[in-house]
């Protein structure tokens, strides 16, 4: 090979060397630290950046994404001397690449550092149900202090999250059965609730029932008591109109009876006769045990049909009956007793008794008070 071929060769070797050296592309959402002979120059930006060879070097490439970084569990001693171990989160973004390169060594390994210091002075001012029960103070402490101390750093702190916080193992034992203790207790209240509305209800039931009850009793007993009322009035009436029937036909039977035994002109012997009839029925009674018949009768009729009666021709008083006409009783009914004999309901009567019937029947709601 001759040695003006070499010399060509070296010359594009070097070429191609100095172009990749003085090239540099940049990805999207990254930034480089270049420094000049050992000296900071600049901060290419992303895309296309030219650099001069074998002067300039790139010194560390910064994602400008937000990172999330997640720490082990660190043991946290409380304000009642409780160890808890407590998982923290920190979302952080590089904003000043020079200052996260040239200000500390490992702005990574400083931010969990800064965290646990800044959690442990939070938290040993607050007792364990504290602990538990703030995580959003706690977290707002946290951003507020590392936001302010990484901000020299380049760093901005978005946010902190507690991922977890774990009590020791007989805190946690002691808090399940707190919290068990506590629902049973609910439980318990609830039931308890539960039986006292239930024997609430019960009790308002049976009330209602048993007013229920009794106003049907008391309409009951008022409609039976009109019913029995109405029933005696009824009967009393009938009964005197029958009795006052009966009457009228005892007059109008003996006002016949006499109106033909006057018509008839009985002498002494037949009227002795019809009262020796009469005898057997008079001594019928239960209570007749013993009965006299008087010997001087017939001179008693002998007597009456002298004063009443004519001699006749063959020697015989016979009764002759006058000439004056005999009053007779009254055939209609006057105004005091026409009103004996009318069936119909009384007016006051029937209205009473519908009242009390539309009371039974009226539907009671049973979610009033009942109106005694």
């Amino acid at each position: 090979m001759s040695v003006p071929l070499i010399v060509g060769i070296v010359v594009v070797f070097f070429v191609l060397v100095v172009m990749v050296k003085s090239i540099k592309v940049i990805p999207q959402a990254q930034s480089a630290v270049i420094e000049r002979l050992g000296r900071f120059r600049t901060v290419a930006e992303p895309g296309l950046n030219f650099l001069v060879p074998f002067f300039d070097r790139i010194r560390a490439r910064i994602d400008l994404r937000e990172q999330v970084v997640s720490f082990p569990p660190q043991p946290v001693i409380t304000q009642d001397n409780l160890t808890v171990s407590i998982d923290t989160v920190v979302y952080f973004q590089v904003t000043d690449s020079r200052a996260a390169v040239y200000e500390i060594a490992n702005y990574i390994i400083a931010v969990e550092q800064l965290t646990t210091t800044t959690l442990r002075n939070v938290v040993g001012g607050m007792s364990l149900e504290e602990t538990l029960t703030s995580r959003d103070h706690i977290n707002g402490q946290l951003r507020g202090v590392l936001d302010e101390e990484t901000g020299r750093w380049g760093i901005r702190v978005a946010r902190v999250e507690l991922k977890a916080i774990d009590p020791p193992p007989s805190i946690q034992d002691s808090m399940e059965k707190q919290m068990r203790a506590d629902r049973e207790k609910r439980a318990i209240i609830l039931t308890a609730e539960g039986q006292r509305e239930a024997a609430i209800k019960t009790a308002e039931g049976s009330k209602q029932s048993q007013i229920l009850a009794a106003e049907g009793a008391k309409q009951a007993t008022i409609m039976a008591a009109e019913a029995e009322r109405q029933s005696r009035i009824l009967r009393a009436q009938g009964e005197r109109a029958a009795r006052y029937l009966q009457a009228q036909g005892q007059a109008k039977a003996i006002e016949k009876v006499f109106a033909a035994i006057k018509a008839g002109r009985p002498t002494p012997e037949v009227l002795a006769y019809q009262y020796l009839q009469t005898l057997p029925e008079m001594a019928k009674g239960d209570a007749n045990k013993v009965w006299m018949i008087p010997t001087d009768f017939s001179r008693a009729l002998e007597g009456f049909a002298r004063q009443f009666g004519i001699k006749s021709d063959d020697g015989v008083f016979r009764y002759e009956p006058s000439d004056e006409p005999v009053a007779s009783a009254p055939q209609g009914d006057d105004e005091e007793v026409s009103g004996w004999f009318d069936t119909s309901t009384d007016p006051e009567v029937a209205k009473a008794v519908r009242a009390a019937e539309a009371v039974a029947r009226k539907e009671v709601d049973p979610l009033l008070p009942p109106q005694l």
